[in-house]
């Protein structure tokens, strides 16, 4: 067999950390190569070489083929692939996350698994979207009305800023059709939101299903995040759209969303939001970019790994054996 003349994998060390990554790389229509360390990305207006330690996260959209050799790459950089629809939308699947450390999802665990921290977490998320109000003391019941009377009051806005009659939030998720135009274009809408949202937490090494509002999902958390931003973004592109009135609701309202996520502060915002909610400190945050592997320990919470552990036990139970045998033989005896 040939010796393999690729470049070695990097140490984890020489790598860039997140802060100096190109944050997500969206890519759609090309081929993608390697080049020693690169990564090349051909389509029809050429060849462009992106240093794979460059990148955070690289989102294959819709006609992308790419190659074995690429993949190992990226592999070896500690870059998140996510499969995703046109400009981002939608998310498919995806590759191993961006960070190498399983800091988020422990600490993500932690804060879910505890009534208290959850109820924390959970109300940062409702400071976000209530910013003029204090909402440290109210409990999870007071916090969900507080949400309702607000996503109304939207609602009810966004109708008199468009015109677009306004019955209520009604919708069958396995018929699309069977609602108003208005209601078909929010879950279009929504939908795209909570693919964005998925592609994201997932590149950050975090647990889609561990909601800390919603629960009992799989996606979960992709529901709790993507809240966030709804009022901002998706229902006022979902009720201009409803009053265009369009023939092909879904497919106008996923470019209206596709366009106004396409500069990529949605991503960024994102992932500061996250880091905000789950990691208590701004240092915390360097520990992601570590490869670090311990075991755990009840007592220690972590000791290192590749270490023979148990020997001084084994010693103890070795001499305990030989006097044991000792003592028998001399009663036999």
């Amino acid at each position: 067999m040939n010796n393999y003349n690729g470049i070695e994998k990097p140490e984890i060390q020489t790598l860039p950390t997140m802060k100096d990554r190109i944050s997500f790389l969206y890519v759609e229509k090309a081929v993608l190569n390697r080049n020693d360390g690169a990564i090349t990305v051909t389509d029809a207006r050429g060849t462009v070489n992106i240093p794979s330690a460059s990148l955070g996260i690289l989102l294959l959209g819709p006609g992308t083929k790419i190659s074995h050799r690429a993949i190992e790459l990226i592999g070896d950089s500690g870059t998140s692939v996510v499969w995703v629809g046109e400009r981002g939308v939608r998310y498919y699947a995806h590759g191993r996350p961006l960070t190498s450390s399983s800091r988020l999802l422990v600490r993500q665990a932690e804060l879910v698994s505890n009534v208290r921290s959850r109820i924390e977490v959970a109300r940062k998320m409702y400071q976000k979207r209530f910013p003029n109000e204090d909402v440290s003391l109210l409990t999870m019941q007071q916090l969900r009305g507080r949400e309702g009377a607000r996503v109304r009051a939207v609602y009810r806005n966004e109708s008199k800023r468009t015109g677009v009659v306004w019955n209520g939030r009604e919708y069958n998720p396995h018929n699309f059709e069977n609602s108003d135009v208005v209601n078909m274009a929010l879950s279009a809408a929504h939908a795209c939101l909570y693919g964005v949202a998925h592609s994201v937490i997932v590149a950050m090494g975090c647990s889609p299903g561990l909601g800390f509002i919603h629960t009992g999902h799989e996606r979960s958390f992709v529901y709790d995040i993507a809240d966030l931003y709804k009022a901002e973004i998706t229902i006022p592109i979902a009720f201009e759209v409803a009053a265009e009135n369009p023939s092909d609701i879904s497919s106008i309202t996923r470019r209206r969303v596709r366009d106004a996520i396409f500069d990529g502060r949605l991503l960024k915002d994102m992932v500061s939001d996250l880091r905000e909610l789950l990691l208590e400190n701004d240092s915390e945050d360097n520990e992601l970019g570590v490869d670090i592997l311990n075991l755990w320990d009840d007592k220690k919470g972590s000791v290192p790994h590749a270490i023979s552990y148990g020997k001084e036990d084994e010693y103890e139970d070795q001499e305990l054996m030989e006097d044991g045998y000792g003592t028998i033989l001399e009663d036999e005896e």
